[in-house]
């Protein structure tokens, strides 16, 4: 993978060293998804990618919950399903980020 492609790659470069900020985080998990999904698309693979960003202020004491599934029945859909979740985090910023790849 070349550039932003990988999710790390695309976070290191959008938040960076960053402190917090609210009126930033709609900005950020924009541009991470559109970034991250732009690039797995032109790897032309045969897959239609989804995108997700959760983005939290870290030393707050909040508790974070992140969950993504989907249904897939191997049996019947006999189409190819590959996800995986990346976590990223600076000092002040905690990102989840997930990544649905399907081929239909």
């Amino acid at each position: 993978m070349m550039g932003d492609t990988h999710p790390v790659e695309a976070l290191d470069n959008i938040i960076g060293n960053s402190p917090y900020w609210h009126v930033t985080t709609n900005q950020w998990s924009q541009q991470a998804v559109e970034t991250i999904t732009t690039n797995l698309v032109k790897l032309n693979k045969p897959y239609k990618y989804i995108v997700t960003c959760v983005i939290m202020q870290t030393n707050t004491g909040a508790g974070l919950s992140v969950s993504s599934t989907c249904y897939w029945d191997k049996a019947t859909d006999r189409k190819f399903l590959l996800s995986f979740t990346v976590r990223w985090e600076n000092k002040a910023v905690v990102t989840i980020v997930n990544v649905f790849a399907v081929a239909i």
